[in-house]
């Protein structure tokens, strides 16, 4: 029993009984107090001021049977629990005792007396755990009343599944959001209409593993009309309080077919403006590539060689896209040099230089007021600047030059070198090797150079080269 004082009502005529049984609890650790009246009138008085924590009752009483005492419900537990005392057995009364709600029935004798305090703990701790198990089972009612009044008023569809998808419950919505009667779908796995190509990842990621975890996942489901829609639905799991296993689950689903048509048209539109934009640039390239015919073909190979040794770095695919960005406008400012410097057969002058060296600043300030480029002007900007601070427009030195900017510039020299020019004819491979060695650490980042020719020795021409 507890430690807080337990109060008995004792119904008892004869002192003799009575005496014994309140003897047997005065040698209890626990705290009893023992009310004793003898008769039921007298019981009846009690209780209307009190109600005590069990009563233990004689049979037969001077004014009547005990069992009066007992609720007109035999379930009800709005009173104490009873255990009945008889001076004969009587298997017939015992039976309809414990019919009509007595918690026990003892057959007096100074050893079921003696033993009353231990027979009056098992009682209580019986009924409360009946009042428990009733509390428990009166407010899962009243949740499942709340949780059916929500489903069957709600729009969205509601249901309850067990662990393996058989549907438990569905609301009425089911009916207009997919064609079916509720009684149609309980009973029946609900993976068996969602779209067969997505059966895995649905019964993969639909259950939550945690407690209070809601899982959103979105999928097709086929109608009854044969035609698949978009639900997108959030699970909940219900756990057993005492195996902490899940036992349910709970879902609310809603059709985004709506949704998900706005966002492929989304995507498409998005599409068509990446598109745009590419062509966009394309065109500027190729304006550029009528204009100085002495570099046509450039751009597009340093492009090419650039997002080869990018992808080796480790760049993503977004930032590759604009890294392709970068690199085929790099020279994009030499629109603003004049013909007669940009297309000079003949060495520039240190004066003509001053104004070629303009061109990264000219790129950049053609291009960053267009918003989507702003990521891809590093290389127009910074390709022209050196490791030992010797480069141009800003003079930047080391790792102060964007990394990507450092990259583009070893390939630059890489494909001019390579390239033949009015003025000039192609370096030999090993020789371009050789200068690109000798000016690491002074032209170009060491590290940089490094992935830059174990690319080229092994992805020109698709194969090694000696």
């Amino acid at each position: 029993m507890t430690d807080e004082t337990i109060e008995i009502l004792l119904i008892e005529d004869d002192d003799a009984h009575a005496e014994l049984i309140q003897r047997a609890f005065e040698d209890q650790e626990s705290p009893v107090q023992i009310r004793r009246v003898k008769s039921i009138a007298e019981a009846r008085i009690y209780k209307k001021n009190k109600e005590p924590a069990l009563i233990i009752a004689d049979w037969r009483l001077p004014d009547g049977e005990s069992m009066e005492l007992l609720p007109a419900q035999p379930n009800s537990l709005n009173s104490a629990p009873i255990i009945l005392m008889t001076s004969y057995g009587n298997e017939q009364i015992a039976v309809e005792a414990l019919k009509s709600g007595a918690l026990d029935y003892v057959v007096k004798s100074p050893e079921s007396m003696l033993d009353m305090p231990h027979l009056a703990e098992k009682a209580i701790e019986q009924w409360l755990a009946r009042k428990e198990k009733n509390r428990i089972q009166i407010a899962l009612t009243e949740r499942e009343s709340q949780f059916r009044l929500l489903a069957e008023n709600a729009s969205d569809v509601i249901s309850r599944l067990t662990t393996d998808g058989i549907i438990l419950y569905i609301s009425p919505a089911c009916t207009t959001l997919l064609g079916y009667a509720p009684e149609e779908l309980i009973g029946v796995s609900a993976l068996d209409f969602v779209e067969a190509s997505e059966r895995e990842e649905v019964s993969a990621n639909f259950i939550p593993t945690e407690k209070n975890e809601i899982n959103t996942i979105a999928f097709r489901i086929r109608a009854k009309t044969g035609e698949y829609i978009w639900l997108e639905t959030s699970a909940k799991a219900i756990i057993d309080p005492q195996t902490s296993e899940i036992i349910e689950i709970q879902a609310a689903s809603r059709d985004i077919t709506e949704r998900k048509k706005a966002e492929k048209e989304l995507q498409a539109a998005h599409e068509d403006l990446q598109e745009a934009y590419e062509k966009t640039i394309e065109g500027w390239v190729h304006a550029l590539d009528l204009r100085d015919r002495e570099t046509e073909g450039h751009t597009q190979r340093v492009t090419e060689l650039t997002l080869r040794v990018a992808q080796k770095i480790g760049y993503s695919e977004d930032e590759l896209i604009h890294i392709r960005r970068g690199a085929l406008l790099h020279d994009m400012g030499k629109m603003a040099i004049p013909d007669e410097i940009l297309q000079k057969p003949g060495p520039l002058t240190e004066e003509e230089w001053k104004v070629m060296r303009k061109h990264p600043e000219h790129a950049y300030n053609m291009l960053s007021a267009i918003a989507y480029l702003h990521p891809a002007l590093d290389i127009p900007l910074y390709h022209h600047e050196r490791w030992d601070g010797s480069g141009y427009p800003k003079g930047l030195k080391g790792e102060a030059i964007p990394k990507i900017a450092r990259l583009f510039a070893i390939v630059d020299v890489w494909d001019a070198l390579s390239s033949d020019r009015p003025y000039r004819k192609p370096m030999p491979r090993k020789d371009i090797i050789a200068y690109i060695k000798e000016n690491t650490n002074r032209l170009f980042d060491p590290e940089l150079v490094e992935v830059f020719l174990s690319v080229i020795d092994t992805q020109i021409f698709g194969t090694k080269q000696s």
